[in-house]
């Protein structure tokens, strides 16, 4: 049996003669949740159909399960599409029955795991209303829950936390973690770093159609340099004490004079508390000291640039 459960060799894909997917390659573990990262329209939607067989690469090869996708493997994998989409007249607990049964699931059962499913996503007095009849969010959750109805082996989340409130997001990663810890893989795309930098083992950046960074998010966040954030009285000596340390820059000063901001950039290896100990013995007059750690954000940034950043950010306002 293979270690993957989904491995992906250069695919490629255009449409219209535009270029949107170029040359990916990326393999998710079994057992571990890999985030796949970027922007709207860096992608990620068209690679995962590839990787499943929904439509064909230009050129490129994808195994699901250590093959190519088919049916049989289709039944081992839970999907949640970007486009929501589920039978708006029947109701909540018919449509997840209904996605249970066509994977398998016998009746009882699959009514069994429904009602225990709406109760705990907070859908249980919802039930037995017709899908027209629910809100953005609620319809959502149950199209969640019937991706992963039939207890699959590989679950594929593509965009799950758009449209969610922060109450139902954090349910949604506590569901996600608690699949892994059952054995299960979980591969799902995002363009919001945060749900990411949380939840994940490994990480996949796409920008542009392009992957420009798989590993773990430590290995990601080694792609930014640490900075640390200090502030003392005009006058003190920071130059002569921190230039050793990386680059330090003025930031700003307080409108009364009294305080200068500063930024250190810390060479590669420095540790924050190296500077605080050269601080202490030069007794630098410090009113502020704050080592910021990186996040997955910034790591985008420093590999994508600042184009990228902004498109990044129009994403998160569009969700």
């Amino acid at each position: 049996m293979t270690e993957y459960a989904l491995e992906v060799e250069g695919l490629t894909k255009s449409f219209g003669g535009k270029p949107a997917v170029r040359n990916v390659s990326f393999k998710a573990a079994r057992g571990e949740i890999t985030g796949f990262l970027g922007p709207n329209g860096a992608g990620k939607t068209t690679t995962l159909r590839m990787s499943l067989g929904v439509i064909a690469p230009d050129s490129g090869r994808a195994e699901l399960f250590g093959q190519a996708p088919d049916a049989a493997g289709m039944d081992r994998v839970g999907f949640l599409p970007e486009e929501r989409g589920v039978y708006r007249k029947m109701t909540a607990e018919a449509v997840i029955i209904f996605f249970a049964r066509l994977k398998g699931v016998p009746a009882g059962e699959a009514r069994k795991r429904a009602r225990a499913y709406l109760e705990r996503f907070g859908l249980g007095d919802a039930a037995r209303k017709k899908i027209k009849e629910l809100s953005k969010g609620m319809a959502q959750k149950v199209q969640i829950i019937s991706a992963i109805i039939h207890e699959p082996e590989f679950i594929i989340l593509d965009e799950p936390f758009s449209g969610l409130d922060p109450v139902n997001q954090s349910l949604l990663e506590h569901m996600i973690r608690e699949q892994a810890e059952a054995g299960r893989t979980v591969l799902f795309s995002t363009h919001v770093m945060e749900h990411a930098e949380r939840l994940c083992n490994r990480i996949i950046l796409m920008a542009r159609g392009q992957k420009v960074f798989d590993g773990t998010v430590d290995e990601a966040l080694a792609q930014v340099p640490r900075q640390v954030f200090l502030a003392a009285p005009p006058g003190e000596p920071m130059q002569e004490t921190l230039c050793q340390f990386g680059e330090l820059a003025e930031q700003s000063r307080s409108d009364d004079g009294t305080e200068i901001q500063w930024r250190l950039t810390l060479n590669p290896g420095t540790d924050a508390q190296a500077v605080l100990r050269a601080c202490v013995d030069a007794s630098l007059k410090l009113t502020h000291f704050e080592p910021r750690r990186p996040h997955l954000h910034d790591a985008f940034v420093a590999l994508v640039g600042e184009e990228g950043a902004r498109e990044l950010e129009a994403s998160a306002e569009d969700a």
